[in-house]
């Protein structure tokens, strides 16, 4: 018997958060001695999961699999994990994992479990801590089917590098297809996606105009970050609805949240709030975003962000 542990891939390369799933089922699976088999779709190097500790990695290799598509994702992970009589499959906490999740569970004929943040306290029965109300609480939860999933909760559990020797294998299968039709994709050039960052660098209407955006991309530049926007800000058309976060937009559980000239509406708040550390920075002393940020900076964006963005540059320079 075998957990499953699934990772995303993103034009053949493990996404970043697959290393923190297959860290979580790798510890897991050594509360149960039992093996650790990861699986991707269409990766050039799967032996990247051996820095992790997998035991056997199985990457399929089939075109119907390169675009995300719910069902055909569901269909290929069940018959997987009944090859190997697996009866536990991790999967991230990403929009497509959540998505494809039911219907995985469905197929598998197993209980699923969201927003795990933790191994679990108990395993007969096997019981679990969980992210709740848009992360405002945590919330034991048990699964008593048979057969289990576990949605991790991204940034929740971090990486542990145990390198291991596992016996890799490229596998075909045959993948019932849906209707669903992909035209196109859309894709950011040289930017980081919200996803895959550590940090993120959002702004809000205090930036008075999509000709200011200027100082927010160049700050993300430095530190090697994502950009991102309140969601006024994506309806006004000053940045695409794709760096829109919060509750209404993209979940960020980054390491470090940026929020510049951002209130903190109470979706916004929701939306960010797993984020480790947060900083806002805002002329109003009365912005909500103060009561939930860990450091404030109370100012003006156009004179903060800029000074702020050639401390970093030097701080850098001095200690490359």
């Amino acid at each position: 018997m075998s957990i499953l542990a699934f990772v995303e891939s993103n034009e053949g390369k493990m996404k970043k958060n697959s290393f923190e799933v297959i860290s979580y089922a790798r510890s897991l699976a050594d509360n149960l001695s039992i093996e650790l088999t990861v699986l991707c779709f269409n990766v050039d190097d799967a032996n990247d999961a051996s820095l992790y500790g997998a035991d056997k990695i199985i990457n399929v290799r089939n075109e119907d699999l390169i675009e995300f598509k719910a069902r055909e994702y569901a269909d290929a992970i069940n018959q997987v994990a009944n090859k190997i009589n697996s009866k536990i499959i991790i999967l991230g906490g990403s929009s497509n994992c959540k998505y494809l999740a039911p219907s995985l569970a469905i197929k598998f004929d197993a209980g699923y479990l969201s927003n795990v943040v933790s191994l679990p306290s108990e395993l007969n029965p096997f019981i679990v801590k969980r992210s709740t109300f848009s992360n405002k609480a945590f919330s034991e939860s048990s699964i008593n089917a048979e057969r289990k999933i576990i949605g991790l909760a991204t940034n929740s559990f971090g990486t542990i590098e145990k390198k291991s020797s596992p016996k890799i294998t490229e596998q075909d299968l045959s993948i019932k297809k849906t209707k669903l039709r992909v035209d196109s994709i859309e894709m950011s050039e040289n930017k980081i996606s919200i996803a895959d960052a550590d940090i993120v660098v959002s702004a809000g209407r205090g930036l008075k105009g999509p000709q200011h955006w200027g100082i927010i991309e160049d700050l993300a530049k430095t530190l090697g970050a994502a950009t991102a926007c309140s969601k006024p800000v994506s309806d006004l058309g000053w940045r695409p609805h794709s760096e829109h976060v919060g509750q209404t937009g993209k979940p960020v559980s980054t390491n470090l949240y940026i929020a510049i000239g951002i209130s903190g509406a109470i979706q916004h708040l929701a939306g960010v709030s797993s984020s480790k550390i947060k900083l806002v920075i805002n002329t109003d002393p009365d912005a909500p975003f103060f009561k939930a940020a860990d450091y404030g900076i109370l100012g003006d964006a156009f004179d903060v962000v800029p000074r702020l963005n050639e401390k970093l540059i030097a701080f850098k320079a001095e200690n490359n």
